[in-house]
């Protein structure tokens, strides 16, 4: 999932360039799949709420959903929705959950012992979402009451993404509000050009959600991981966010996280121009085989998620836009042929980038709650009782359940100096 190459620069390609690509693409997709056995000693490639002081049950973890596909399966989830559409999902992580992994079934249905699995989840209308965001920020007493907001890349179904958004969650063991910005994907290695022209055409429902969340009363900060070809459509609207005289989202910007992005070196520079003072990092290698291959599409113009930090003139050069640059390099095992999911798959990139962004604040401490649990009516309360301790807040299905500290800093990740 998400494996291929994601970005500007396509239009560019030959049909026999471009058809020489896909086949070398296609080639590597029968290769895919992380040995998680080889990623480190990250709680022996376990998270923390898998070990055994935590009881044996799954772990719920709920999702707000902005989209802008027209439905979540078929053909529906392919086309662009004439307006964004919203939803709450809970999910729930099974207790033997491998960071880095996505847990699946072979066949059949998910089930929720043994895999990432949906519970339930609630259509809302935008007022709706709003106030039920609002209900779950201010509801986080003495927790993180910041938002993460997870963009999908190229080649992702709705699924997909929201499996994702789920495991980043609990590997960076965020405690706060959890968000998902899903566009439409064709799914398909060959449908690159289609998903290129549907994130350009999302650009404007990304920026009015991030607008919204900064108006959000109570929130902490707003952050953003985005990956590939999200990274992209992320850049693009922070950029119209600053020219419409929103730059910071009202002071509630956080850290702005590019996991290999898909972004032309120039484009990037113009955005940042934009953007900056932003805290945007960029984790990169050039080992990724899927923005080599961008890269190559778009006659050879350098992909800022490739760059190779390990070299000076590289570092500065990111840099000097007023980015940060870490080097994932040395754990590209995590996703050891093609390179280009290693800021998930690997549990202690996911890790060290959740230490980054979820360190609880003391003004959080000090803030009043003004949650009502009787305004949000569970659609599957009977299967959350099975799952949620009674009492708990995982019970009554309000809030995502703080996970466990983020491991010592011996997984952080830091930009060379």
């Amino acid at each position: 999932m998400n494996a291929f190459p994601r970005g500007a620069g396509v239009f560019a390609a030959s049909p026999l360039h471009l058809a020489a690509a896909l086949t070398a693409a296609l080639a590597l997709a029968s290769c895919v799949g992380p040995d998680l056995d080889t990623v480190g000693d990250y709680g022996a490639g376990l998270s923390p709420f898998a070990s055994a002081s935590v009881p044996d049950r799954p772990l719920p973890v709920q999702v707000f959903i902005a989209s802008t596909r027209k439905g979540e399966t078929g053909e529906a989830s392919r086309r662009q929705a004439p307006e964004p559409r919203y939803a709450l999902a809970t999910m729930t992580v099974p207790p033997g959950h491998r960071a880095g992994s996505i847990e699946e079934p072979l066949w059949g249905r998910p089930n929720g012992r043994n895999d990432i699995a949906l519970a339930g989840e609630r259509d809302l209308d935008e007022d709706e979402f709003r106030a039920e965001l609002a209900s779950h920020v201010s509801g986080r007493v003495g927790v993180n009451r910041d938002v993460l907001v997870f963009v999908h890349g190229f080649n992702t179904s709705f699924e997909e993404a929201r499996l994702r958004a789920t495991q980043i969650a609990a590997d960076a063991h965020f405690g706060g509000v959890m968000a998902l910005f899903t566009w439409p994907s064709q799914s398909d290695l060959f449908g690159y050009v289609s998903d290129k022209d549907s994130a350009t055409a999302s650009r404007d429902a990304l920026q009015g959600l991030l607008h919204d969340l900064g108006q959000t009363p109570g929130v902490g900060k707003v952050h953003i991981l985005a990956h590939s070809m999200g990274g992209w459509l992320s850049m693009e609207a922070l950029r119209a966010s600053a020219i419409a005289g929103d730059r910071d989202l009202s002071g509630h910007l956080g850290d702005v996280i590019l996991a290999s992005p898909d972004i032309d070196m120039t484009v990037f520079a113009s955005q940042m121009a934009r953007i900056r003072p932003a805290n945007v990092t960029v984790f990169a290698t050039p080992n990724d085989k899927a923005l080599s291959l961008s890269s190559f599409i778009a006659s050879s113009r350098q992909r800022v998620g490739a760059i190779d930090a390990a070299k000076p003139e590289d570092r500065a050069e990111i840099e000097s836009l007023g980015a940060k640059v870490v080097d994932i390099t040395q754990y590209s095992d995590a996703d050891r042929f093609i390179g280009h999911t290693v800021f998930a798959n690997s549990g202690e990139v996911i890790g060290a980038i959740g230490a980054q962004i979820a360190a609880p604040r003391a003004e959080d401490a000090r803030a009043v709650s003004s949650l009502d649990e009787s305004r949000y009516q569970d659609p599957d309360a009977a299967q959350h009782a099975v799952v949620a301790a009674p009492g708990s807040p995982a019970a009554t299905a309000v809030q995502v359940a703080p996970l466990a500290a983020p491991a010592p800093a011996t997984v952080g990740l830091k930009p060379p100096s």
